[in-house]
């Protein structure tokens, strides 16, 4: 938008498309204004402006807007707090001769967005938490929206194919505010809909995300949806096998014995004369292995292949196999760049933050560079194809 339109909106009355805050400092209230605009309730298909350093008669304050301020917003597109990942725009812009601040937030196609469990809205110049009605449509909007793999129905499964116990347990008190959760009195049916789990009929069917999550067997679905661990006694593939592991099973049981069985293959070694205490060091640091191996049940492509995600253990080293290449803004060539990051599986991701698998977005590869340099270890590798990663992770010596 140009200056001049801009500049109309802060002469106005504050609306459906537009919010203002003189200061920076609350951040939940402008995290709830980009998820209110990414929900885009009115269904106007642009983007919402949440204007920062302006008071609510649209004058600017002279807020210094400087670049930790607008690094600041934008962070807050992948910080975890808002899910699925929102879309916005952050611009410092001359308006009434004073900077300000533009967030630009863009309708999301896969509502409703959630800030700490809790939908937002937007209602003329009311922002507000969303009654089951409001829900209710952002969920028709999502039917006719280009829906991401990984929220598309599967045609040949059905809610029973979904675990509701597990369901109940554990994904709803993690990702649903306790005080929205306590007053909500909608079917299994809504529910499920409502966090993606399933699709929107008729026929009501489980998505991908849905059988991924909480399946009572994804991989009758989704058939590489497994994860395979074999350690080999040696450095080649040819070498004896000394232990196999095939995991199966819906995303929290998948993850937490996978990472259970990495650990148990991790070798410590005991230095009782470098100083006066004992110094216990891993052959490989269990964050970095951690960083990798969800990434690359996160990242990985689940269309149109029945691989795994494989992890070959050696004597020197560990190789992560993740079917699927760079996705979206992430290249062949920047791939690993810091700041560099995309989703083909943004549900996903939302999911394996509110079950606490992920605390930060993007972070992934510092992550287990940063680990593995503090334990001593080389420098991870990359090796990256258009349809395939591989991960090493060498052992210190």
């Amino acid at each position: 938008m140009t200056d001049n339109e801009l500049e109309q909106l802060l002469s106005d009355i504050e609306s459906d498309i537009c919010e203002r805050t003189s200061s920076e400092k609350d951040t939940d209230k402008i995290r709830k204004a980009i998820c209110a605009f990414a929900n885009d309730l009115p269904n106007y298909g642009r983007a919402g402006i949440l204007f920062i350093g302006v008071d609510d008669n649209g004058t600017p304050v002279g807020l210094s807007i400087t670049d930790r301020l607008l690094q600041t917003l934008s962070s807050m597109r992948d910080d975890g707090n808002i899910v699925p990942l929102p879309s916005i725009d952050v611009q410092k812009r001359k308006l009434k001769g004073e900077e300000v601040a533009a967030v630009f937030v863009y309708p999301s196609k896969a509502p409703p967005v959630r800030f700490k469990g809790t939908v937002w809205i937007r209602s003329g110049p009311r922002r507000g938490i969303a009654s089951s009605d409001d829900e209710r449509r952002l969920n028709e909007k999502r039917r006719h929206g280009d829906l991401s793999f990984d929220i598309r129905p599967v045609q040949s499964a059905s809610i029973d194919d979904l675990d509701e116990s597990l369901f109940r347990r554990e994904y709803l008190p993690a990702a649903i505010d306790p005080e929205i959760l306590s007053r909500n009195n909608r079917t299994l049916e809504h529910q499920l809909i409502a966090t993606k789990f399933a699709h929107l009929g008729p026929p009501t069917l489980p998505t991908t995300l849905g059988i991924l999550a909480i399946g009572k067997a994804p991989t009758d679905w989704i058939p590489g949806a497994y994860v395979q661990i074999i350690r080999f006694d040696g450095e080649t593939l040819g070498d004896p096998i000394i232990a196999k592991n095939e995991i199966r099973g819906p995303l929290p049981e998948l993850l937490i014995r996978s990472e259970s069985a990495l650990k148990l293959n991790i070798r410590t070694a005991v230095d009782l004369t470098s100083s006066d205490l004992e110094v216990n060091t891993p052959d490989y640091p269990v964050e970095a292995l951690q960083q990798i191996f969800r990434n690359a049940i996160l990242h990985r492509n689940y269309e149109n292949t029945g691989a795994p995600v494989n992890v070959y253990w050696f004597n020197d080293r560990i190789e992560f196999h993740s079917p699927g290449g760079p996705y979206g803004q992430v290249t062949l060539e920047n791939f690993g760049n810091p700041g560099m990051s995309d989703y083909r599986n943004p549900n996903l991701a939302a999911v394996m933050k509110e079950l606490s698998f992920v605390q930060h977005f993007g972070v992934g590869i510092e992550t287990c560079r940063s680990a593995m340099k503090r334990n001593g270890n080389p420098e991870p590798v990359f090796q990256v194809q258009h349809s395939h990663v591989a991960v090493i992770l060498r052992r210190r010596q």
